[in-house]
């Protein structure tokens, strides 16, 4: 019974230190993000929340481990993960532009700092011994719970864009790795507060992961390729060009109605209507008239 024992707890420390290992990587995971926010010292949109909900966790688990005895592995891992958020929360104040800085601010000083402060007050004054490791363990997994959930809304934009570029499998799969293991690692020390999460946890990471495979050879249709159907200058010019006056050329139907504004594309429509120009010159060897000049600042005509 005892050997069963000591090789029951081998096999949970063996998989507390994997466990260690793979957050570890999903922790650093964000490093590339921060090195290109600092060399181009600019946030570029980047979103702040998850790094504070991330910190949050960690600090939570923190306090859990502190109260929960034999679970320094637990200790050990969201100690590594508070500096690390903290770091980026930092550097993302920094670079952050002033609203998003103020933004940052209130969640950190609400969610890290008033909430955090209020579950630790409240379970130290109301709750003791193992009553209060029970309620910080349930807090722990109501909040591993809503973390797990939120790629619910990624997967969503990937089955509506058909494009898995906001979902990269390497994620996906150290997060189901790191499932499997944290969930091996609560079932071999009795910990249902480890183990339960990362049901769910593993869940998610597999949808996640079926549906990388179902849309990592779709072509979804983009915002450009759509643009570019719906304008095809150089024909159009041509044929305006090809007609006397600037009517339509016989046969065809003009759709001045319905007109489409094209100031982000302006660079590109001013090249292929220089392009235009030359070979209608080329052709008819004399110059457009004014009316014939499409101006891209202004609209595109485009025929139906």
């Amino acid at each position: 019974m005892a050997f069963l024992n000591m090789e029951q707890h081998t096999w949970a420390f063996t998989f507390g230190i994997l466990g260690n290992i793979i957050s570890l990587m999903v922790f650093l995971s964000p490093i590339p993000t921060f090195y290109r926010v600092y060399r181009k010292k600019s946030t570029e949109g980047f979103q702040s929340t998850p790094y504070v909900v991330t910190l949050f966790s960690c600090m939570l688990w923190m306090y859990y481990a502190f109260l929960k005895s034999g679970a320094e592995l637990l200790l050990t891992i969201n100690g590594v993960g508070v500096g690390i958020e903290t770091l980026y929360i930092a550097m993302y104040l920094v670079y952050a532009p002033k609203s998003a800085r103020l933004l940052t601010a209130k969640l950190f000083l609400g969610l890290d700092v008033g909430l955090f402060g209020l579950i630790a007050l409240v379970t130290m004054l109301v709750s003791k011994g193992t009553l209060r490791v029970q309620v910080v363990g349930w807090i722990c997994v109501a909040v591993a719970l809503g973390v797990f959930a939120a790629p619910l809304s990624i997967i969503r934009l990937v089955i509506r864009t058909k494009s898995v570029e906001f979902m990269p499998f390497s994620l996906s799969f150290f997060l189901v790795l790191s499932a499997v293991i944290w969930f091996a690692y609560g079932a071999l020390k009795k910990d249902v507060f480890v183990a339960l999460p990362n049901v769910l946890g593993f869940v998610f990471g597999v949808a996640q992961m079926a549906l990388y495979m179902a849309y990592r050879n779709k072509n979804p249709a983009t915002t450009d390729t759509v643009v570019h159907q719906e304008m095809k200058l150089p024909e159009n010019v041509k044929e305006l060009a090809g007609t006397k006056g600037g009517a339509p050329s016989e046969g065809r139907v003009s759709c001045a109605a319905e007109v489409h504004p094209i100031d982000v594309l302006s660079t590109a429509v001013d090249e292929q209507a220089e392009a235009t120009d030359e070979e209608v010159i080329r052709d008819d060897h004399n110059m457009l008239r004014t009316e014939q000049v499409i101006k891209p600042d202004v609209a595109i005509v485009v025929q139906v």
